[in-house]
């Protein structure tokens, strides 16, 4: 029986799953945590499908993780979406500081910048996490292949260890949604005791 293609690319991801560190994953949970402890902002970047990936972060971190009046929302923002500030830094500056110039008047020791590059090199990103980096700002990135320039720049670097960027795109989407709903859960307790551990397996029921 001759094996279909989409056999095959599941196959892949799995495999790739296994390969993460998900203690790095757990980690970048702690951080954005640590942030919304402190009233701090969480700062998301990234270029074509990592721009895509970088609005639906922002968009879960922002709703998913609500789970009542009293407990405050994140404070997030996705540096991929004001298209008009973007096009205007890009056409009379240059593309590299579409997103450095956004963040200048915003980051500060408080804040968490994390940049989505499935090369890990590209400009605009590092250029973002570097200044980020000179404010104060603790930095952290989702990458691909061998983690890339971005490695040497981000202070926490999570790689999807693969050289196909549909199926590094494919595991940065599924990693932002485990930290979503990890978030999610530790807020919920978070709102019930004041405080929030390592949150255990749970049965995963829809949210909406």
């Amino acid at each position: 029986m001759t094996t279909r293609f989409t056999d095959f690319y599941f196959s892949e991801i799995q495999r790739v799953l296994s390969a993460i560190d998900t203690e790095k994953i757990e980690d970048l949970v702690w951080m954005i945590f640590n942030v919304w402890k402190t009233s701090g902002t969480v700062f998301l970047l990234g270029n074509g499908g990592s721009a895509a990936t970088s609005s639906h972060f922002a968009c879960d971190l922002a709703k998913m993780t609500r789970v009542g009046d009293e407990v405050s929302n994140f404070k997030v923002l996705a540096l991929t979406d004001n298209v008009p500030l973007i096009t205007a830094w890009a056409n009379d500056t240059d593309y590299s500081r579409v997103f450095v110039e956004q963040l200048r008047p915003f980051a500060t020791g408080a804040d968490l910048v994390i940049g989505i590059t499935g090369s890990g090199n590209s400009e605009n990103v590092l250029r973002a996490l570097s200044y980020a980096n000179k404010a104060g700002s603790q930095t952290a990135a989702l990458t691909g292949f061998s983690g890339g320039k971005v490695k040497n720049v981000a202070q926490h670097t999570i790689v999807v260890p693969y050289d196909n960027m549909q199926l590094i795109e494919d595991v940065h989407s599924l990693i932002t949604h485990a930290v979503s709903l990890q978030l999610r859960a530790m807020l919920m307790d978070y709102q019930a005791t004041g405080s929030a551990a390592r949150i255990a397996p749970r049965p995963l029921k829809s949210i909406y």
